[in-house]
């Protein structure tokens, strides 16, 4: 039976056991980072995490110096003795479909080209069943997206009036619907709360009116399931700038939440722009403002949709 025993484990391959464990040390440091990089898409600070999450901003700060609780380390060794990996094991709600798992294995195999091509095919032969529009219907939605200072609302305006469809702002949209600002829908609901409100509201858009110019919130792209649902229903645009003219257009904006008790709002910023970079390269295209005047900017903008959407 021993033998039996040692013949079987000697012929697993599962996903989970096929690459050896990383040391401790180094785990915790990836999952540190993981966090920081996570909160870092959402712009969230550690404080507004710690209030969201019920989770002290002491503890915080050690799981983001690669000092997390030893209870992760336990579920780890129990994830590789069962051969599945951890976030398998901690997953809400019912185990997935074994041909999800397989396909998901499948794609860990390819290379960041290789995924973005397979990610494509999905969309063009599955577009109906994923709730995606056709490629004339994505033409007449326009959704810009970037961080706060990029100039969606600015120029969204007037390429709608160029265009003559409505413009929409969905952080608006979200206030009307909830009746309060986003600062005192953040307070009463924390950024979950918000997120389910925003997803809601482009469903609502989505639903409501098939041709617009909207300006999305900077932070929407890091909501997966929402960014994904935008990129399959619109055509979408990257309105890109340097960190120094995100910063530089919201203050002259008379905005000072930036500066506001954060010495070190500068180095955030550059942090939030560099881990949410990956996310808006997603985008049909993108516009370069940084340098340019609005005039200059609006040209660019509107040569790109005109220029791209006819070649679709």
């Amino acid at each position: 039976m021993k033998a039996l025993a040692k013949a079987n484990v000697a012929t697993r391959t599962p996903a989970a056991a096929s690459a050896p464990a990383l040391p401790e040390r180094v785990y915790l440091r990836m999952l540190g980072e993981r966090v920081r990089e996570a909160r870092a898409r959402r712009g969230m600070t550690r404080k507004i995490l710690a209030k969201d999450s019920a989770v002290s901003e002491r503890y915080l700060a050690q799981l983001e110096g690669g000092l997390g609780n030893i209870s992760i380390l336990l579920l780890r060794q129990i994830a590789r003795a069962l051969d599945l990996r951890l976030e398998t094991l901690i997953m809400e709600g019912p185990e997935p479909p074994v041909g999800l798992m397989h396909t998901t294995e499948l794609l860990r195999r390819l290379g960041p080209g290789e995924i973005r091509r397979a990610h494509q095919m999905l969309l063009k032969n599955f577009s109906s069943e994923l709730g995606g529009a056709d490629v004339d219907a994505r033409r007449s939605r326009i959704a810009l997206i970037g961080l706060r200072g990029a100039g969606k609302s600015t120029l969204g305006a007037k390429l709608a009036k160029r265009l003559d469809v409505p413009f929409i702002e969905l952080d608006r949209i979200i206030e009307q619907e909830c009746g309060v600002t986003l600062s005192v829908i953040f307070d009463l609901y924390g950024q979950s709360g918000f997120r389910r409100l925003e997803r809601q509201c482009l469903e609502q858009i989505l639903e409501r009116q098939s041709r617009f110019v909207l300006s999305t919130g900077g932070s929407l792209v890091s909501e997966h399931a929402t960014f994904e649902r935008l990129l399959t229903a619109c055509f979408t645009v990257w309105l890109r700038a340097t960190a120094e003219d995100h910063m530089q257009r919201v203050i002259a904006q008379g905005d000072m939440r930036p500066m506001a008790e954060n010495r070190e709002s500068m180095a955030d910023l550059r942090k939030i722009l560099s881990v949410r970079e990956p996310l808006y390269s997603e985008a049909d295209v993108a516009v370069d403002t940084s340098g340019r005047s609005l005039g200059e900017s609006f040209d660019a903008l509107l040569k790109a949709v005109q220029v791209t959407t006819s070649e679709r």
